[in-house]
This record gives structure tokens, C-alpha cells and sequence, in this order.
């Protein structure tokens, strides 16, 4: 990506001849502009908005189009909208325009918002754990603004390291090469379970294993997803290959939900299915192995040690997931 004006190259392949432009430079101000015309429509409203006169960002316009070779907006019965080049430019011009908005309320220190946190989190995380940590934290920090971003382990570590993130929490286990800089601490032991609809026929099984688990269609999260690399990790201990019939998804909430409307089976942490349980629409299956255990952790630049607010909030994130450990 290039850092001036956050197009991607594999992007820009659909339009070899913007190529040459794109590599010198794009104004991000006009980019902003832009984004402003096409949200509101018309060059009018956008001109009010910025505080510019219309004739002056019209020229603004013409000027990028021409630098670039290609047509960005058109005129048409509903007002002004994009192109298709428009359009990939837009949604990298947003992602600027939100960059920056997110910098400036982090400098800005002003009394309500004095002072914010980024983590990212797994998403089983993000389903139970961290949302009632941060209930109880919330009430004690009302100065501090929390963002929280839901990722899979390997883009949570990337992330961090590309100081996306204060911290992130995820799993102690990842790559080697991810270990430089970093350091965790341990915060709670997740338990693992193979969750099924309630009336699913392997409940009625005197004897479950994991060959016969395999012949069954499981949903998982996408690859390089935690509890994945768990069920692989275990049918390959067992001799056993992996399903035949897989669903990929990074949504929590698809997976119970396809769980408990199929045959369908998954391997998710204990305490993002406890109301499911309770409602009666699926449950887990009676297997117990060593291996559906795993520690969740804090994950955080050795430069960039915890605030006094971090560790705050990750004392509720412990306590909570140790809650869950003991149900």
C-alpha cells in the first residue's frame, strides 16, 4: 500500500494506465474531497460543507481527474456518483478520511476524551469476555475512549506489530517470527467444546470418536482462525483427516447459529455459547481431552508497555474469563 494515499497496487492492476499517476502521488486533500462530493451528492452540498466555494472544488475535481487520466464522478438523474474508478478511489479516500479523524481525536486531549485504547481481540472473545469486562471497566474509566477490533489471531499479531494496536488478546500460541518485540502474560484458561443442536442423532451415540466426528460437516473459523488450527492439531493426533464438508466464516453468532439449524458441528470456547445452552438450542458434546484447553493472553509491544488504564481494563478481562473457566 502506498503510504501517501492508501491505494493498493493489486488493486490498481484492474487499471494499468492509472498506475504511473498513482505511483507519483495523489493530494490526499482532493481525495478527501472527493469522498465528500459522493457522499452528499452534489457539488453544492459538498462545497458548503468543506467551506470552499463550488466553483473552487470543481476545479479541484477536474484537477485530480486530469492528473489521473480518468473520469471519477458523473452527472446523472439522482446527482453526482461515481465511477468504477471512482468508487475504488472512494473506498480508500474514507479509509484516510476515518485515519485521520482517529488521530485527531487521539491528539486532541480534550476533557471528555482525554485519552483513548486500541485492542484488538478474537472474535469468541468479543462475543461474552470482553464485552462484560468492559461493562464494569466503562464505569470506572468514563474518560478514557475504548476501541475494539475483532480479528483472527494472525492479523491480531500483525496488527500490533504494525502499532494498530495498544494490546491485543488473543492466544499465547502463535509464530516464531512473530516473537520479536512482543511480549504476554497470561490472563485466563479457555476450555474448548464440540458444539451440536440439542437433537443432533451423535448425542445418541454410546461411544463417540473422532473418525465418526470427521464424516460430519463442521463450520470453522477461516483459515489461520484459533479454533481451526485446534481441530486440526486434534484430528491429526487422532490419524483422522480432516471433514470432507467445511463452512468458513469469522462470524461467531453464523457459526452458533448454523450449529443449531443443521447437522453441522463446531469447536468454540465454552463461554461464547453459554446462552445458547441455556436456551436449549445447542449443546456440547461429552468429549474431554487435554487438548481443548488453551491460555488467552495480553499480547503488547515491549516499546509500548501498558497504561495504568490497560491494565485496569485487562484485571476485568481476566476476572471475567476466569469466571467462565470455573462454569
Amino acid at each position: 500500500m502506498n503510504a501517501a494515499n492508501g491505494v493498493r497496487w493489486e488493486d490498481l492492476a484492474h487499471f494499468p494506465e492509472l498506475v504511473p499517476h498513482a505511483r507519483a502521488g495523489m493530494d490526499p486533500r482532493k481525495l478527501l474531497y472527493l469522498a465528500t462530493i459522493i457522499e452528499q451528492g452534489s457539488l453544492a452540498k459538498a462545497a458548503r460543507l468543506l467551506a470552499i466555494s463550488q466553483p473552487a472544488l470543481s476545479k479541484s475535481m477536474n484537477r485530480l481527474e486530469e492528473d489521473l487520466g480518468m473520469k471519477l464522478l458523473v452527472r446523472s438523474p439522482a446527482g453526482i456518483e461515481p465511477t468504477m474508478l471512482g468508487e475504488l478511489i472512494y473506498s480508500h479516500a474514507r479509509h484516510i478520511r476515518d485515519e485521520m479523524d482517529l488521530a485527531s481525536t487521539r491528539l486532541k486531549g480534550d476533557r471528555e476524551q482525554s485519552r483513548m485504547i486500541v485492542i484488538g481481540v478474537l472474535p469468541s472473545l468479543a462475543s461474552t469476555v470482553i464485552p462484560l469486562a468492559v461493562a464494569r471497566w466503562s464505569a470506572q474509566r468514563p474518560d478514557v475512549l475504548l476501541r475494539v477490533v475483532e480479528k483472527i489471531q494472525v492479523e491480531l499479531l500483525l496488527g500490533l506489530l504494525r502499532c494498530e494496536f495498544d494490546f491485543i488478546v488473543g492466544q499465547t500460541e502463535f509464530y516464531d517470527f512473530f516473537l520479536d518485540g512482543l511480549k504476554q502474560r497470561v490472563l485466563f484458561r479457555d476450555r474448548l467444546c464440540i458444539f451440536a443442536r440439542s437433537g443432533h442423532e451423535l448425542f445418541e451415540q454410546p461411544e463417540l470418536t473422532w473418525a465418526n466426528l470427521a464424516r460430519y460437516p463442521w463450520v470453522c473459523t477461516v483459515i489461520s482462525g484459533p479454533q481451526r488450527g485446534a481441530l486440526e492439531k486434534l484430528l491429526a493426533s487422532e490419524v483422522v483427516d480432516n471433514p470432507r464438508h467445511l463452512v468458513e466464516c469469522g462470524s461467531i453468532d453464523f457459526m452458533k447459529t448454523l450449529i443449531s439449524a443443521s447437522d453441522h458441528l463446531a469447536l468454540l470456547p465454552a463461554h461464547s455459547a453459554v446462552d445458547d445452552v441455556k436456551e436449549g438450542t445447542i449443546k456440547a458434546l461429552p468429549i474431554t481431552v487435554p487438548a481443548l484447553k488453551r491460555d488467552i493472553a495480553v499480547i503488547f509491544r515491549e516499546r509500548a508497555p501498558l497504561t495504568d488504564e490497560s491494565r485496569s481494563l485487562l484485571a476485568h478481562v481476566q476476572e471475567v474469563g476466569s469466571e467462565f473457566s470455573c462454569v
